[in-house]
């Protein structure tokens, strides 16, 4: 037996690049390159080897096993950001309630009654979601994953294939979570799958031969959905089988080599067209005779008062795979006065996003609620559901963030006369934007603002007199306007941050009375920021 000091030194990092360039070089020619290695670093090592302190998933909820929400606390939650869907939400709330306490119980019995953990039974509730586009679906899901802090991995059901066929491999879903939860396995391992479009990987009953895309992935998401062993490196990833080889000549091994997909909950979607038509077919082989005229005509009532099981196996999936999903929830359409809640009331509304893009420009849009009546309507009309509010906000808005920018325009209300004939308000707001037509004085001034955010955290908005008197004493004292608004407003910084504190107000618009008596109109806003903040605190001791 050769002695250990014998043995050939392990290569350094610079001598493990040279061979793995070369080896991809000879393999591959000079398509693929390999980036050297920084001296003394392992770019395969594991996080803790890296020094990687990322750990914000972690930190967030720094245990899963502490949860202690309610049901309707997390209901309470999604309300917040998705409107409507009461049933959708209550079911998904109680789901992950029974889900994560039961991963407590667990982790306490571990602890105590180590020998007990096994006998315990537990069905996992597993979710089917059914809905047409647009409703809110992925928005659920995702908003309950960072309310309780787990590792959250979302993918559309068609771009996964049976394992050794052309396409993604579905176990990959399983290896994402461990890096969603920066390689904390133990984490990953209760973390949420979620799987859009679902319904196209079913299959119809009369399909013959082998069906790849469809009853094969159905099988693959069986086992995952049930409880297996998910391999933490892809036996087809190359760089995940280098990391294996560079463990291995280290004489170590990782510290987990599986991933248990136990306590992971799986929940999936998919707008199923045609299953209503399904289950009224079946209603009313049911209802011959008397009773007949009382079969639902609504799609959405009729998934969510008469569908079954069966109704899905005839939809074209595993009897075991829908098995495995037991929990079943029916999304509502949205109609016209939803979307105009979603505008109006929701945390991520559309509108809230458009007010941004404006303010870029330097101009504050205010959105009128008969606009927004105006743009609900059109919206459904799309039949998209939310998604329709961002196909007519951007054909509606289109020409006036490419005429308005530069201009000087610097307030814009959208209201329902806006909405209805937008070319004919676009006209007027140009034509009411003033006599400011050089476009070297609008850039002066927008460099200015865009410098003074940058610099100091507050946004300056000028109405379009003020841009005019700029312009008008850059003309008289025959310097830039640029140079002027730094002079005139140069003190600006510690009043409107000062502002800032008093009311949180990060937006603020100069009128021409600003340009004339800077100091005085600055004085006036400080005085008026503390009046403000005096009033607030009165009312709150007052509660």
């Amino acid at each position: 037996m050769p002695d250990k000091d014998d043995e050939p030194p392990f290569p350094d990092p610079e001598e493990i690049s040279k061979r793995l360039s070369d080896f991809l070089k000879s393999n591959f020619g000079d398509q693929v390159s390999f980036s050297s290695m920084p001296s003394g670093a392992n770019p395969f090592a594991p996080a803790e080897e890296k020094g990687c302190e990322d750990h914000d998933l972690r930190e967030k909820n720094t245990d899963v096993f502490d949860f202690d929400l309610l049901p309707r606390e997390i209901k309470d939650h999604l309300d917040r950001f998705v409107i409507r869907q009461d049933e959708a939400k209550k079911a998904l709330s109680i789901a992950v309630c029974d889900h994560y306490n039961h991963a407590k119980y667990l982790r306490r019995l571990a602890k105590t009654a180590p020998e007990e953990v096994a006998k315990v039974e537990f069905a996992k509730q597993n979710v089917i979601v059914v809905g047409p586009t647009g409703v809110g679906k992925t928005y659920l899901v995702k908003h309950i994953a960072e309310l309780i802090g787990v590792p959250f991995v979302k993918a559309d059901a068609t771009k996964f294939s049976e394992t050794g066929y052309v396409g993604a491999d579905v176990d990959d879903l399983v290896r994402e979570l461990v890096r969603k939860a920066d390689g904390d396995v133990e984490l990953a391992e209760y973390g949420i799958i979620y799987i859009d479009e679902i319904d196209k990987i079913a299959t119809a009953s009369n399909t013959g031969g082998r069906d790849v895309s469809g009853r094969g992935v159905q099988t693959t998401l069986l086992k995952l959905m049930e409880e297996t062993e998910v391999a933490v490196r892809n036996p087809q990833d190359m760089q995940s089988q280098m990391q294996a080889m560079f463990d291995m000549s280290r004489g170590g091994k990782p510290s987990r080599e599986t991933i248990n997909t136990r306590h992971i909950l799986f929940i999936v979607s998919g707008a199923f067209s045609g299953l209503e038509k399904i289950v009224e077919r079946r209603l009313r082989q049911g209802s011959i005779g008397f009773g007949a005229d009382t079969v639902v005509s609504d799609k959405t009532a009729i998934l969510q008062e008469s569908v079954t099981t069966q109704d899905f196996i005839e939809f074209g999936f595993e009897a075991e795979f829908i098995g495995r999903l037991p929990v079943r929830v029916v999304c509502d359409h949205l109609e016209a006065g939803d979307l105009f809640d979603i505008m109006k009331h929701s945390e991520g509304s559309l509108i809230r996003q458009y007010e941004r893009e404006f303010e870029a420009y330097g101009i504050q849009a205010q959105f009128a609620d008969s606009a927004l009546e105006k743009i609900s309507v059109e919206a459904a009309e799309e039949k998209t559901g939310a998604r329709g509010l961002m196909t007519v906000c951007e054909r509606l808005f289109r020409e006036f963030k490419f005429e308005l920018p530069g201009t000087p325009v610097t307030e814009l209300i959208i209201d329902g006369e806006l909405v209805g004939d937008p070319k004919a308000s676009l006209a007027a707001v140009l034509e009411k934007a003033g006599s400011v037509e050089d476009s070297r004085l609008m850039g002066e001034v927008s460099a200015f603002r865009r410098k003074f955010e940058e610099e100091h955290g507050c946004r300056l908005l000028f109405e379009s007199g003020a841009i005019n008197r700029l312009g008008e004493i850059a003309a008289e004292q025959g310097r830039s306007v640029l140079q002027l608004c730094e002079e005139l407003f140069r003190d600006y910084k510690f009043g409107l941050n000062l502002i800032r504190q008093n009311t949180g107000q990060q937006s603020f618009t100069l009128s021409t009375a600003a340009v004339e008596n800077p100091d005085k109109y600055l004085s006036g806003l400080v005085v008026s920021s503390y009046k403000e903040d005096e009033n607030s605190s009165g009312d709150s001791g007052d509660v």
